[in-house]
């Protein structure tokens, strides 16, 4: 299969991208002959290394942009000769629309931020891929049709990014909690830094350390400085691989307000530790809906301490929990994804009128 992915950029800021370029990857290795358009960034190295073709393809949203952009995504769709166009962002979708439509080509979309307004745009796709069941039926209340949507849940195991990562634990005091996110609200960083205050009164010796960099960095520092436990609070800020400090954690906390499918998740599970996740959008199910890790209401700190005093004042169950972590992790493999999202385009490909529209325009 020849598969054409569009994304805004190919650097290290955001999921969506890591989500796209281990997709791409693990295609390739599935012998599937793939392509990525977009701005470029620091995978582009990464791409060719594992033999997946890029282009450029500008997606700053300017008229004139745009349309030299169409124009130049029909061109790379005449050059390339795909069988599927996949679109990771709303743009990308918007771009890839009239082009697929013009050639007869299925157009996937996955909605990897539904959070977003303008997620609604990710329905033009002849099937729309929801990250985790909570996004399909989020989408569906917003109007696109069930027969459109599929699920396919992120999973990272095994991805190319991670081929020659550290498998070296931090050196990190112990115990340990560990948070891996980006520093905005969405991600409830100070739930977790007023649980902390909490519990560390009774647990002096624990340590917490928040990786991850973004807008609100000051100001959660800040607030961390401000509290009864801002002295064991580390700020390592955004690096490019967190796994080390995973490997290290007793446990990983995610308190997420909203999150349609953290990638991260699959990775603190992949290094065993004992993680607690907020009961809201994909994050219940990436924990096995609570047999892999203990969830709790969003925007709960004081619920959040008491788990989290649970699991550092019983060493037995917090081992308990870090077993628990590695239930049933094949279902959290990039290879899973692949196969999966090939299903989809399979039944695409299959539809009878996108079938007519490619004979009457070959």
């Amino acid at each position: 299969m020849r598969i054409l992915h569009l994304l805004n950029h190919t650097n290290r800021l955001n999921g969506h991208v890591h989500a796209a370029v281990d997709l791409a990857c693990e295609q390739k290795r599935q012998g599937h002959d793939v392509c990525i358009a977009s701005g470029g960034g620091d995978f582009d190295r990464l791409l060719a290394a594992n033999q997946v073709a890029t282009r450029h393809l500008d997606h700053e949203r300017k008229p004139l942009t745009v349309l030299r952009s169409l124009l130049a995504f029909r061109g790379h769709v005449k050059e390339w000769k795909p069988d599927v166009i996949h679109a990771h962002m709303m743009t990308s979708a918007v771009l890839a629309y009239p082009i697929c439509k013009l050639s007869g080509l299925p157009l996937i979309t996955t909605v990897h931020n539904e959070f977003e307004k303008s997620a609604i745009l990710m329905g033009l796709g002849t099937r729309v891929i929801a990250v985790s069941e909570s996004v399909r039926r989020s989408m569906q209340k917003r109007g696109v049709s069930a027969d459109k949507l599929r699920v396919v849940l992120n999973g990272t195991i095994g991805a190319a990014r991670f081929a020659n990562r550290s498998t070296m634990p931090a050196d990190l005091a112990k115990p340990s909690i560990v948070f891996v996110g980006g520093l905005h609200p969405r991600k409830g960083l100070p739930d977790l830094l007023a649980a902390f205050n909490t519990i560390h009164g009774d647990h002096p010796a624990a340590r917490l350390y928040v990786i991850g960099g973004g807008p609100m960095e000051n100001d959660y520092r800040a607030l961390a400085a401000e509290s009864g436990g801002g002295e064991a609070i580390t700020f390592v800020g955004a690096i490019d691989d967190p796994y080390p400090y995973m490997l290290a954690a007793d446990i990983f906390v995610l308190p997420s307000l909203a999150d349609p499918a953290p990638l991260v998740i699959s990775e603190a599970r992949e290094a065993r530790c004992a993680i607690i996740g907020t009961h809201v959008d994909g994050i219940p199910q990436l924990l096995e809906f609570g047999e892999a890790g203990l969830l709790v209401p969003p925007g709960a700190p004081d619920v959040l301490a008491a788990t989290l005093e649970d699991l550092l004042a019983e060493p037995d169950t917090l081992e308990t929990w870090k077993q628990r972590s590695q239930m049933r992790l094949e279902t959290l493999t990039i290879e899973r994804v692949a196969r999966e999202t090939s299903n989809v385009y399979r039944s695409a490909m299959a539809q009878p009128e996108l079938s007519l529209t490619a004979s009457q325009t070959g």
